[in-house]
């Protein structure tokens, strides 16, 4: 099997993140060009949903690549090695377990209720054994025709994959999972966050 490299990003996170961005632009100029006092005052709030929209739905990001899995969340990032993954999991949100904990994939939650109500069982074809839980019972979230489903399916794949060809035996390194902070981030938030909080109470 080919081994498929994946880079995923909700298109639909991104929207919503631009189009929140544009309008809180629109509202700093509108403050400025009216009163650069009240703008002074009130544009933090409009930064502040701005950092916050960008850093919900925009920076969610999935990368599957040949040396492993690459969840870039709200806060964090998290690097799991293909021997570090023990389970795969959709019940919330696409979620990798390994031995130091979970990595849920704020890229990839699990559908809502419309989106299931008219799965078929042919919209699991193609779902691996590992995704079957007790008597072969699957979550709707497993479904390929959902983005979750599909990703987990094509992690799943790789994972059984490699380890079918043996190259997940010489195990996992307790060193090569990695989670890095985002503190750029973290900082814009607190800042623009304080700000607010300090414009508003003047």
């Amino acid at each position: 099997m080919a081994f498929q490299e994946v880079d995923y990003r909700p298109v639909f996170g991104r929207i919503l993140a631009v189009v929140t961005v544009v309008l809180c632009a629109g509202g700093i100029i509108a403050l400025w060009v009216d009163d650069p006092g009240s703008g002074l005052r009130y544009s933090w709030p409009l930064v502040f949903v701005s950092v916050l929209a960008w850093t919900l739905f925009w920076r969610p990001r999935l990368k599957v690549e040949p040396h492993g899995v690459t969840a870039v969340n709200v806060l964090r990032t998290h690097f799991v090695p293909w021997p570090a993954i023990r389970d795969i999991d959709t019940r919330f949100a696409l979620t990798l377990r390994t031995g130091r904990g979970k990595v849920s994939v704020w890229a990839a939650p699990a559908p809502g209720r419309h989106r299931v109500l008219g799965l078929a069982e042919k919209d699991f074809d193609g779902v691996g054994d590992s995704a079957r839980g007790e008597f072969g019972s699957l979550r709707p979230s497993d479904a390929v025709t959902t983005p979750t489903g599909n990703l987990a399916q094509l992690i799943r794949g790789q994972w059984e994959a490699l380890r079918a060809q043996g190259l997940l035996a010489p195990g996992e390194d307790p060193e090569a999972e990695k989670v890095t902070s985002h503190v750029g981030t973290i900082a814009a938030l607190a800042i623009s966050g304080a700000a607010t909080i300090l414009g508003l109470a003047l």
